[in-house]
């Protein structure tokens, strides 16, 4: 049980990546904390993490485009638990828009969601993690951060490189206080946002990748776990690629 005792929140952690990596959390010990703009799916997941494991699990419902909201989940996580433990920043959103399409609305949604909720919500969780001098976070960038994109809109790919630029800042900032801070950068993975593309996209990028197949959640998860257990204590500021060879580096 490497996380036992731990307590955790997944920002986005409805479904997909973040539901995966919760649920793999508990699995192995930790009570996990579920938010999610949705609240009814956040709390159905909770029940069902809870149910399944036999572990503490909590749901808030948390908009990270809002400072208020992300302090009311670190408020809410410690009244609850006591400390926090581990923040993945999972939550994003993504539009298959073209340059010329995207809108100053969707611009400011996109890099409000996927940037600055990376931001705002490691810099609410930090004085906790500083207290205690520990402490573990993980964002989820992307291949497009690190390429341009590949069938993602501009504000997606440039908030992802925005993420692994805040991932080595954070990095920096807070390792005297013995808090990492990692990144994982996936390719396509097989969630709800793949469906935005067109079944032609889909097999392009499947035809992009050496291993040939979209990675699933799992793939992703278990990146996840090993940066935030202990085997991965010496580790930070890294931006692991988790894209079956898409892109190399």
């Amino acid at each position: 049980m490497r996380f036992k005792d731990k307590v955790a929140i997944i920002t986005g952690s409805a479904r997909g990546i973040g539901k995966e990596t919760a649920r793999r959390l508990a699995a192995e010990g930790a009570s996990v904390v579920i938010c999610d703009i949705n609240f009814d799916m956040a709390r159905e997941t909770a029940k069902e993490i809870e149910s399944s494991f036999k572990t503490k699990v909590s749901s808030v419902q948390t908009d990270v485009k809002k400072t208020g909201d992300i302090h009311e989940l670190m408020e809410s996580t410690m009244r609850d638990f006591g400390h926090i433990d581990i923040l993945v920043n999972n939550a994003g959103i993504m539009y298959p828009t073209k340059i010329e399409d995207v809108s100053e609305e969707e611009w400011n949604e996109v890099l409000g969601v996927n940037l600055g909720g990376v931001f705002f919500c490691s810099q609410a969780v930090s004085p906790f993690m500083k207290e205690r001098r520990q402490g573990k976070i993980i964002n989820i960038a992307s291949v497009a951060g690190k390429i341009g994109g590949v069938a993602a809109g501009a504000h997606y790919s440039v908030s992802k490189a925005g993420v692994i630029c805040l991932t080595k800042m954070f990095a920096k900032v807070l390792a005297p206080f013995c808090i990492t801070v990692n990144a994982i950068a996936p390719g396509p993975v097989d969630t709800a946002m793949a469906q935005l593309f067109s079944p032609q996209q889909r097999e392009d990028l499947i035809k992009m990748c050496p291993l040939g197949r979209l990675a699933d959640t799992g793939d992703i998860a278990e990146a996840a776990l090993f940066l935030l257990s202990d085997a991965a204590k010496h580790i930070t500021g890294e931006i692991l690629d988790v894209n079956g060879g898409m892109f190399m580096d």
